[in-house]
């Protein structure tokens, strides 16, 4: 990462379960924002990690980038699925015990598959 680039540290915790994930992004709108999502062994309620998929997504560096490079446990099926409905273009490929995440992101003008403009998951 260049000087320019901004980086931060998103946590959510709520009792024993903790996710965290690191962030950085260029300053310059139209880059790439890379994260890498974590989460504490054993069992994370359900809707927990898409939360914290949601608010990385959420973060105005990464609503200003044009592509996304994550790193998250192989086998975190649910956000791998809100990865996949908050983005576009998604390729995921395995590298040992992590699954790397290639993708667009949509701009706010054009939101990704299930998702209204406003960010809301569409029903339907």
């Amino acid at each position: 990462m260049s000087n320019a680039d901004s980086s931060r540290h998103i946590e959510i915790d709520d009792g024993d379960e903790t996710l965290a994930a690191e962030v950085a992004a260029s300053s310059e709108a139209g880059g790439t924002a890379r994260t890498s999502l974590h989460a504490a062994s054993g069992h994370v309620a359900p809707g927990r990690r898409a939360n914290l998929v949601d608010a990385v997504m959420d973060l105005p560096e990464v609503q200003s980038s044009a592509r996304l490079e994550a790193t998250l446990p192989r086998g975190d099926g649910e956000s791998l699925e809100r990865l996949r409905q908050r983005t576009t273009d998604t390729v995921t490929r395995p590298a040992g015990s992590t699954t790397l995440v290639d993708a667009e992101i949509p701009s706010e003008r054009q939101p990704a598959s299930g998702q209204e403009p406003g960010g809301e998951t569409s029903t339907g």
